[in-house]
């Protein structure tokens, strides 16, 4: 297991909608082992695929307090989002030393190709529902701070990029 570089914002593939996976194959499990060890390393609750450079639909979860509960989804979906929202400070390893508090539904029913190549329903609820959105926002193109106003989306963004010079 390797843990992986994080593609720098802006770069196009932040920005594009991932690649379905066909099949759970050998070469995704070692994605998946990768970005587990990666997540783990920030360390944060998710990783997507396409932050490490890899345009396809895949992604890690893990909210649980002991780590080592990683859920491992190909091609996720949300079938079903609660009425109740759900408030979280949210941040992204692509945007370095920045946060925003982002209102997302408290409880998502989410369909995926599991680690055994089966299709899988599952509910997650609090924390672990914000990454799994966070993580789909991921590989659909879309960032975090696309949840904000453009105001407060463009500050933002120059707070990285200054982070980013100075580093």
């Amino acid at each position: 297991m390797t843990v992986r570089p994080f593609v720098p914002y802006p770069d196009k593939r932040l920005r594009s909608v991932a690649e379905p996976v066909p099949a759970i194959t050998e070469t995704v499990r070692m994605i998946w082992d990768d970005m587990v060890e990666t997540m783990d390393a920030m360390p944060g609750y998710g990783l997507a695929a396409p932050q490490i450079g890899i345009s396809q639909r895949l992604a890690v979860v893990d909210c649980s307090d002991k780590r080592g509960q990683a859920v491992r989804m190909a091609n996720p979906e949300v079938l079903h989002a609660s009425v109740q929202m759900r408030r979280h400070e949210e941040a992204s390893p692509n945007l370095p030393g920045i946060s925003a508090i982002i209102e997302r539904p408290r409880a998502v029913t989410v369909r995926f190709l599991n680690e055994l190549g089966e299709i899988e329903d599952r509910d997650f609820v609090g924390l672990w529902a914000t990454s799994v959105q966070h993580q789909i926002d991921h590989l659909n193109g879309k960032m975090f701070v696309d949840h904000l106003s453009a105001m407060r989306r463009k500050m933002l963004i120059a707070k990285a990029d200054k982070l980013r010079k100075r580093a």
